[in-house]
């Protein structure tokens, strides 16, 4: 499997040898398009490790940590040329993996990449199941959903409908696939059970203000919509 790095680091030079040295030992090597909108590509790209420049524009790599480790546990390496000790002690409480001072020998950094991604990936497939969704994030395996900062906890009902509105892509989901879905013989299911559980799933999307994002479609279902 070709392993995904993605690289923040806004000097253009550095960033060029990084791509040039990981590209030549068959690693594909991304970057964020903006700045201001890391996580987003962070998503879109599903890396198999971080490279994390501290000094950035807008936020710093510290703020990009907090947020990765907020949705993943891919491996993170910060790359800076701060060397103060409580930089690093910072940067490893916050769940980096490793922290390399520039300048750094490229062989040296190669070799440490493929050390830790040896030890990630030896044991399970890495990286978050997630979905974007309204500027929001859908965690399928901690069954939470995150926007600005906040983290809602939904239940098991909760977190699967809204998987499955989300998932069908701005189409109705009818009342009795969901049905079927929850319960899988909804024979003896009162449909005001799956009113209850929309309702309360729009109770927990309000705190992030998406609950008119669930659209009730009448006779025929629900629909997650875009906003």
């Amino acid at each position: 499997m070709k392993m995904n790095i993605y690289i923040v680091e806004d000097d253009q030079h550095l960033y060029a040898e990084l791509e040039e040295s990981l590209s030549n030992w068959s690693f594909t090597v991304s970057c964020p398009a903006n700045f201001e909108a890391v996580m987003e590509d962070f998503i879109n790209n599903e890396p198999h490790l971080v490279i994390l420049d501290i000094q950035l524009p807008k936020y710093d790599g510290f703020h990009w940590c907090r947020e990765i480790r907020a949705v993943s546990k891919v491996p993170v390496v910060f790359l800076s040329s701060r060397d103060h000790p409580m930089d690093m002690i910072m940067a490893m409480n916050m769940g980096a993996d490793d922290y390399i001072q520039k300048p750094f020998n490229m062989g040296v950094l190669v070799a440490k990449i493929q050390a830790i991604l040896r030890r990630t990936y030896a044991y399970e497939e890495g990286g978050s199941e997630l979905i974007e969704w309204n500027k929001a994030l859908i965690d399928l395996k901690r069954c939470v959903i995150r926007k600005d900062e906040q983290e809602i906890e939904l239940t098991k009902n909760e977190f699967l409908m809204l998987a499955q509105l989300v998932k069908a892509n701005n189409n109705v989901v009818s009342r009795h696939e969901i049905m079927r879905m929850l319960w899988e013989d909804d024979q003896y299911i009162n449909d005001n059970t799956l009113t209850a559980n929309i309702t309360r799933l729009r109770q927990k999307l309000e705190q992030i203000g998406l609950a008119t994002a669930i659209v009730t479609k009448k006779g025929l279902g629900y629909m997650a919509i875009s906003l």
